[in-house]
This record gives C-alpha cells, structure tokens and sequence, in this order.
C-alpha cells in the first residue's frame, strides 16, 4: 500500500502460468507458515513466517515474492482467463474485444516483432536524427512527452495541491535512465559497480542500434555525463518528502524567468497545452539547470541522449536483443532477478496497462461478489469509529487539532472494488502494425486523457488505480481511501474467516490507509484535502517528537551486511502500519463477545497479530533489498513485521513477551503516535 502524493506508481502483475493452473485455496491462518521453533518474543516475523519463507523460495523470474505477489499470481490466474479467451477468438473491428486481442496477439507475435527490428520505432529515431538546432531540440522533446516518453523532465496532471477542486499540470525532474538520482551521486561501492554496469548497458544498447564499439563507448559516455548533471541538480526522495518543497506555482512567464533558455510557449503547445493557466513547478532548481544544459550541451550531444531515451522507453516492446539487453541492467543487476518474466506474462500486463478499467470491468463481473462489498463497507465504518476513538483519547493533541482531525475524519471518502464510472477507450486505435506502435498509441491516449484534464474540476469518481491491482491507497488531495476489488481476497479478506483474522488483516490494511491521511505527509493536507497547516504549533511539535522515536528505530534496523534502513524515507509508511495496526485492533474489540473460543490454539488476540504478520511474509534477494532501501517508502517485509509490532502492548500480552525480549519496547523507546 502507499499514499498517493502525485500519481501512484505501483507495479501490476498480471499473466499466469497456464490455463490448467488452479487458483490455490488459502486458510486464514495456516500453521504450515509457522516456524513454532523460533520464539515469538525472539522474531515474530520468522516465528509467524518461517515455514511460508520454506515453503515459497523465490521464482527466477521475481527479484521479490511475498503475500503480496502470491495473491498477484492468483490475479494472473484470473486475468488470463479474460484475455486469453476474447485473444483466441474473432472480435468486431472497434470493440473493446478487437482492442485487447490485437494488443494481445501484436505481443505475442514474436517471429514478426524479430523480423520488424528497430524499424517500429525509426520514424522517431529518424526525427531525433534530423534535430539541427536547440529549438528543435526541444520540438522533439515535446512530441515524446506526448507520447508517453519522458526525456529531460516529467509532465502529469493532478489536483492542485492548494486548491484541490481543480486540476492543474505539474513540471517535475526526470529523464534519468537510472531509478533516481542517487544512483548517479552515491560513491560506494555497491553504487559504482551499479554506474559502471549502467554504462556498459548504454553502450551494448548502442551497438544494438548499428553503432561500431567505439562510437558506442562514446555515446554511452554522453549519455552518462549528461544524465549525472541532470542528477546533480536533482532532489534527493527524502527532500520530496516535503510536500511545501515540491509546490512552486507558476505561469508562463514566471518559469520562462527562471528557464529562459527554453522556449515554455512552444513547448505547452506542442503537447497540446495552448493555455496552461498557473501550473506547478516541482524543482525550480533542476528546471533552471535544464535551461543551463540546453545552452551548454551540443545539439550532437542532445540527439544523442533523445536516441536512449526511446530506446530505454521501448525496448521491452523490440526484438529479443534489445529486450534480453534491458532485462541484464534493469531486471539482473538492479534487482537480482535470475529470469525474465515468461514472455505471454509480460504482454499480458502491457495489454492490462494499455486497457486497464476494459479489462476491470470484465473482471468485477466475474470475479467480485457483492457480498464482498457490503462487508467491507461494515469493516471500514468500524474502523473509522475506532479511529475516531483513539484521536479523542490522545493525551498529546490539543482539543483544537483533535476537533479538525474529527473533521478530516468524517469527510474520508471510501471507494471500494471498482469504480461507479467506467473509462471511455473508443477513442484508443489498436491494429496489428507492431507491438511498440499499440504501445506507443497507448501511451498518447493515456497523455492525451490527461492534458484533457487540465485547467478542470476534479472528477472525485476517478480511480487511480484498477479492480484487478492488488494494493491499496490514500489520496491526500481527494481525502479518499481505495480499496480495488483484487486486493479483497486471501490473504487480505476472508469471506469465511473469523473477525480476527479478516480484522489483523484486511482491517489493518484500512487502518494503514485511514492513518496515510495523519502521517508525516498526509497529516499537513486538510478535510477538502489541500495542502494547509491545520495543526497548533504545539501539537505539530509533539507529532515530530513522536515520530522522530519511530525514524530511530527502523535506522538502526540492519536490512543487510553494513546497509541499514532508511527511517525517515519510510516514515509516513511506517506511522500507517503502527497507526493501522493500532486502530484495527481497537476496532477488533468491538465485535469480539468475549466468549469466542482458541482456533488451531491461538485465541483471537494471537490470530490478529498472525494475520498481520502473514501479510508481510516474504523473501527478497539481495539486491533487491539495497534497491528497495534506496527508492521505497515502504520498509522491507520484515520490518513491517517486527517494526510497529515491538511498539504494542496488546501484542506483548497476547504472546507473552517481556521487557528484555527483542519484541519488547516500552518507556521512552515505545513510539505512540495514532
């Protein structure tokens, strides 16, 4: 799950192994996921998770597999059934039938794909090699952004944050073939072996183009030196944490001030942008440096980065090599991933990108029982009661802040399985071209969509995210908590399952969303959901007291050798897991009667945490454990088990553990928050 400061960016797994494959039954607590030799007291995640961890080793294809992915694999299952019947059969020209089998089928033809080469995407490269001046530069740098390839900086369209009514575009740093910025700065290690292998990347991608080795390296060099300034001026993902930080309202004429070298006009204008209005600028210093760059670097040099750009942007569209390339860098070396994803399983999710509320729709109405949705809204009605509680309760808030978090509270909206209002794709032209042109065309339907947004209300019944993704999310701009349908399944939701185990689990992933709108980021937006101080001075000292306990204690968490984690990276998610647990439980009382009796010999107490525990159930490899510390504001699995868990006493009741445990933490070193 994750708070949606901007837009979400979460990864949909979909594809299945085969058609014959059977969705595999879940218990609610299954005493096959116990490792009973290891104490509680001692570590709950490998008492609660060590014979899963046995039981489910790591997939060639996943640098990760957890619940989570678990519960993916079982959407694949679900998903394919859906395409691969309307693929195999003759649909009508313009229907949503037509549209999903020939980006299907295009995906899936790999002899003509093989035989088409780079030649689906020369036109561009044919652009790019035409460029002979700056203005030009920057015209090309334009028709990409309206293709859905981000060259120099990112574009998107959001909520304003301090109006949050309309809709307005937001300018942020990008264009970095690497996840982040830190990639380019860090200097140990680890960092530059990453750097060198990126370069080696850039230069094989090179060859692959028709370049000779030497004028390879060279490009590659370009390319690097060119991106690693870009990084220098770039924000750092703990800067961004702050949302004040990453809000700079302009005009036309306020960022052509601090970017003259570019010409915004034109550039608004070539994505389809005429009038822009007022607009937010997330990075004025990298902007301004960008202007700096265009003047400074060559045209040559520009062609040269515009050419990798498309190339990183499509290659896991093109032939075998480009693709097999792409997967050495970014699957094997970022993230330890020992294969590639079976080939039906990654056209499969480019086919649910491109389509992702057609494919929705099929898949609520066959797989979403309303039953489902009526407990959930009881679920969520309960905890906000709960949560409603614990904020009265607070000893540290003052009851001016506690009457506006009330506030706040009450207005929450709750969206639940799929949207009231389904997308309009007739607009979207799919053919059997190619592969990279429905991709491609894809994308400009998507940026168009967007830009058409622009300078608008807000549409409150818009989802940012599918039925059929498993994840969850808070939307500070909307005041709004999501739950898609898929994510409503075992391990997170049993229709079955006993109050414990549906409220330690799903019930925490409520709590978790519920409490995004009082983290560290989430707390500083108001009821309506604009970014405005709504805290006495006071109380927003004592918050920062309480969670700074919190940064210290996933600090000193060691994910791997000398690698410690990031606690103030993964705060807001941290307060939500320790928040969510803490509500849920709350809520949990409520409907027990007292006279419920032990399960497999767990009470109901016991199986709460269990469930809990069992959501994060997972094994990684390492390197993606360095990678996820680096980029993720999410703790590592472990952590979110063992984590908030020390921090509570009904937890240290139900398991017996006692000060001088390693579950144990009480006195100043207990963090309470929510």
């Amino acid at each position: 799950m994750g708070d949606l400061n901007r837009l979400v960016v979460m990864t949909l797994l979909m594809g299945s192994m085969a058609c014959k494959q059977e969705i595999p039954k879940s218990k609610s607590i299954n005493l096959a996921d116990l490792d009973t030799t290891v104490s509680p007291a001692a570590d709950f995640d490998n008492y609660a998770n060590g014979g899963w961890k046995k039981r489910f080793p790591i997939p060639d294809e996943k640098s990760r597999f957890g619940s989570f992915d678990l519960l993916a694999d079982s959407g694949e299952l679900q998903v394919q059934t859906l395409i691969t019947e309307i693929a195999s059969q003759k649909q009508d020209p313009g229907t949503i039938g037509q549209k999903i089998a020939d980006f299907y089928n295009t995906g899936m033809d790999t002899a003509k794909i093989e035989r088409d080469g780079l030649a689906p995407v020369q036109p561009i490269l044919d652009q790019i090699a035409a460029i002979q001046t700056k203005e030009e530069v920057m015209k090309v740098v334009a028709d990409l952004h309206a293709q859905g390839i981000y060259p120099m900086f990112s574009f998107f369209a959001d909520a304003d944050q301090k109006n949050s009514e309309r809709v307005v575009a937001y300018l942020y740093q990008g264009g970095l073939g690497m996840p982040d910025r830190d990639y380019y700065m860090k200097e140990d290690e680890r960092s530059k072996e990453i750097q060198a292998a990126y370069q080696l990347f850039l230069q094989k991608m090179f060859v692959l183009t028709g370049a000779d080795e030497t004028t390879a390296q060279a490009h590659a060099t370009t390319v690097y030196d060119l991106e690693k300034r870009m990084a220098a001026a770039s924000m750092t993902l703990l800067e961004q944490r702050d949302p004040h930080q990453v809000y700079h309202k302009m005009d036309l004429a306020g960022i052509q001030k601090i970017s003259s070298e570019i010409n915004w006009t034109a550039h608004f204008a070539g994505i389809g942008l005429q009038n822009p209005g007022e607009f937010i600028v997330g990075q004025p210093v990298f902007i301004a440096e960008l202007g700096k760059l265009l003047n400074t670097v060559s045209v040559d040099n520009w062609k040269i980065y515009l050419k990798w750009q498309v190339l990183e942007s499509t290659a896991a569209y093109l032939s075998k090599p480009f693709v097999d390339q792409n997967f050495e860098f970014y699957g094997k070396t970022l993230t330890g991933q020992k294969a590639q994803r079976p080939r039906w399983k990654q056209v499969q999710g480019a086919t649910n990108n491109a389509l992702s509320e057609a494919i929705g729709q099929m898949y609520v109405q066959k797989y979403f029982p309303a039953e489902a949705k009526k407990r959930m809204i009881d679920l969520v009605d309960n905890l906000k009661v709960s949560l409603g509680e614990r904020i009265g309760q607070l000893a540290w808030m003052s009851d001016a802040t506690k009457a506006k978090a009330q506030e706040k509270l009450d207005a929450v909206t709750v969206k639940i399985g799929y949207p009231d209002k389904w997308r309009d794709y007739s607009s979207l032209g799919v053919s059997t071209e190619s592969y990279v042109a429905n991709v491609l065309k894809a994308r400009k339907f998507d940026f168009n969509y967007m830009i058409g947004k622009v300078n608008k209300p807000v549409d409150r019944t818009e989802w940012m995210m599918p039925p059929q993704m498993v994840n969850a999310y808070y939307n500070p701009t909307m005041n709004e908590i999501v739950f898609p349908a898929a994510i409503l399944q075992p391990p997170f939701f049993f229709m079955d399952g006993d109050d414990a185990v549906n409220y330690g689990a799903i019930g925490v992933v409520i709590g978790h969303e519920m409490t995004h709108g009082f983290d560290d980021q989430g707390r500083q937006y108001d009821k309506v959901g604009n970014l405005t101080d709504w805290w006495t001075a006071e109380d927003a000292q004592l918050f920062n007291e309480r969670t700074k306990v919190l940064v210290n204690q996933f600090n000193n968490f060691t994910v791997i050798d000398t690698v410690k984690a990031d606690g103030e990276l993964s705060l807001g998610e941290n307060i939500a897991d320790l928040g969510g647990l803490n509500v849920a439980y709350t809520a949990l009382k409520k409907v027990l009667t007292g006279q419920e009796k032990p399960i497999d010999g767990f009470n109901p107490d016991q199986r709460f945490f269990l469930a809990y525990a069992h959501l994060w159930a997972q094994n990684i490899r390492d390197q993606e454990i360095v990678r996820r510390t680096k980029e993720d504001v999410h703790s590592l699995g472990r952590f979110r088990v063992i984590g908030p868990l020390r921090n509570m006493p009904e937890f240290h009741a139900a398991f017996s553990v006692k000060e001088g445990d390693y579950m144990f933490l009480g006195g100043a070193d207990r963090a309470v928050i929510w």
